[in-house]
């Protein structure tokens, strides 16, 4: 398990409002997420048809136009 050092931030009348933990922590949270977040889609997208790498260059390619501002 990973342990977190965290700071409360409190407000004038005492009640927590934040927490601050260090950097190197939450960019440890945010890879954890992240791999969990790409396991359950490889888990949703199992079954799915795959593209050839051609058919895949060309899906690709076409989504460019879509993504460039004029």
């Amino acid at each position: 398990m990973l342990e977190i050092h965290k700071s409360y931030v409190i407000d004038e009348n005492q009640q927590p409002i934040a927490v601050q933990i260090p950097l190197e922590q939450f960019e440890k949270i945010e890879e954890i997420l992240e791999n969990y977040g790409l396991a359950k889609l490889i888990e949703e997208t199992e079954g799915d048809e795959r593209l050839s790498k051609e058919q895949a260059l060309k899906y690709y390619n076409s989504l460019k136009p879509n993504n460039v501002a004029s």
